[in-house]
C-alpha cells in the first residue's frame, strides 16, 4: 500500500476532517475534505463534526480555526510561517504606534485592521483596541466600514494591501518609516509584505502583453500597486479562480499570484506572471509523509505537542472579537 492509500484509510478511520489551503502542493491538496482560502477554510472548518481537524497551511491559519472553534484538537503537519505575518509581532507593533504617537497622531484616533494574515496574537491587540480583522476579498467593505469611524486605518501588516485598497477608495496612504506624512494619510500601512507577491513586477505584464495581443492580466491585491495599476483584474484567491475559470478557454490570461493555484486552474491559455517560480516556501513544506505522520498519531494516540494549536483564552477571546466585528460587516 502506497503513502496515499494508507493516508486515505487513515481518513476512514478517524474522525478527522483534512482540510488544505489552495497553495498546498497537488498531491496534499487532492486528499483534503475541505480546500479554500484561509478564512473560508476556518469557518468550514468550524462547521464540521470533527473532533480533530487537520489543517495543511501555514500557522495563523490553524490559530483561526482555534479561535473560531476552540473545542476542536486542530493539528498542523507542518506549522510553517507566512512569511508576512512573521514580520509583525505585538513588539513590532507597539513600536508602530509609539511612531504614530510621536507624529502627533493618538492611539484614540487610531483605528486598526489586521489582514488574516497575521498571528491570534496581533489580532488580538486589533481587537483590544476596537479594531478587526479582513481579507484580501472583503478588505474594501472593511476599510469603508472603518473609515465612518472618524479614526485614521492603522493597516497590518500587507503595506501592499493596505495601499491597493486606499487606491480603490480615492484615499491617501502612507507606511510607516519610509518618510511619508503619516498626518495626510486615511489609511497608514505598517511595512510588511508576501515575498510571493514581490515577485510580479510590470516588465513581466509588458512581457506577455507584447507576447501575446489580447491577453488578460489577473493578480492579487497583495501585488505592488504599480502592478495591480495595470493588470485588467484584481482580486483575492477565491475571486481570481471566479474570474479565471469563467473565462472562454480561448481567452489567454497571465495570472500574478502563488503557482500552485494558478497550474491546476486551468488546462490552457493560463500562464504565470514571472520569469521565476512564484511558490510560497512555507505553503509548500507540508508533505504527503507530514501529512500521513499526523494522522498516524491520531490513532496511535501520541499526538506531539509540536503539531498542535493552541491559542490561549484571553488571546483566543480578544482575537475573536476582531473577527466577529469583521463577520458582523
Amino acid at each position: 500500500m502506497n503513502l496515499k492509500e494508507e493516508i486515505l484509510k487513515l481518513k476512514s478511520e478517524l474522525d478527522v476532517t483534512v482540510v488544505a489551503h489552495y497553495y498546498q502542493r497537488d498531491e496534499v491538496f487532492e486528499l483534503a475534505d475541505i480546500t479554500g482560502d484561509s478564512l473560508e477554510l476556518a469557518r468550514k472548518a468550524k462547521d464540521t463534526d470533527s473532533k480533530f481537524v487537520v489543517f495543511c497551511g501555514v500557522g495563523f491559519m490553524g490559530e483561526s480555526v482555534k479561535i473560531l472553534s476552540p473545542e476542536k484538537r486542530v493539528l498542523m503537519p507542518r506549522i510553517a510561517c507566512c512569511a508576512m505575518a512573521r514580520m509583525i509581532d505585538e513588539g513590532y507593533f507597539e513600536e508602530n504606534l509609539k511612531q504614530l504617537n510621536e507624529a502627533g497622531i493618538k492611539n484614540e484616533d487610531i483605528l486598526p485592521i489586521t489582514y488574516i494574515n497575521s498571528s491570534a496574537r496581533v489580532k488580538a491587540r486589533v481587537g483590544m483596541m476596537g479594531g478587526m480583522v479582513c481579507t484580501s476579498s472583503n478588505a474594501y467593505k472593511i476599510i469603508e466600514k472603518g473609515l465612518k469611524s472618524g479614526k485614521k486605518i492603522f493597516f497590518v501588516p500587507d503595506r501592499c494591501l493596505g495601499q491597493n485598497f486606499a487606491k480603490s477608495l480615492g484615499l491617501k496612504s502612507a507606511v510607516v518609516g519610509d518618510g511619508s506624512d503619516l498626518n495626510e494619510a486615511d489609511v497608514i500601512c505598517y511595512n510588511g509584505f508576501c515575498s510571493v507577491h514581490q515577485q510580479f513586477n510590470i516588465d513581466d505584464i509588458d512581457f506577455y502583453r507584447e507576447k501575446y495581443p489580447g491577453i488578460l492580466v489577473a493578480v492579487h491585491p497583495e501585488c505592488d500597486p504599480a502592478v495591480c495599476d495595470k493588470a485588467d483584474f484584481v482580486g483575492s484567491t477565491s475571486q481570481l479562480i471566479k474570474y479565471i475559470t469563467e473565462l472562454p478557454i480561448d481567452q489567454k490570461v497571465v495570472v500574478g499570484t502563488e503557482f500552485n493555484m494558478v497550474n491546476r486552474l486551468r488546462e490552457k491559455n493560463t500562464y504565470i506572471l514571472s520569469s521565476t517560480k512564484p511558490e510560497c516556501p512555507t505553503m509548500n513544506e507540508t508533505t504527503l509523509q507530514h501529512l500521513y505522520d499526523t494522522l498516524k498519531s491520531i490513532k496511535d494516540d501520541k499526538i506531539s505537542p509540536l503539531v498542535e494549536i493552541e491559542v490561549d483564552e484571553d488571546t483566543r477571546n480578544w482575537a475573536k472579537i476582531a473577527l466577529q466585528r469583521m463577520f458582523e460587516i
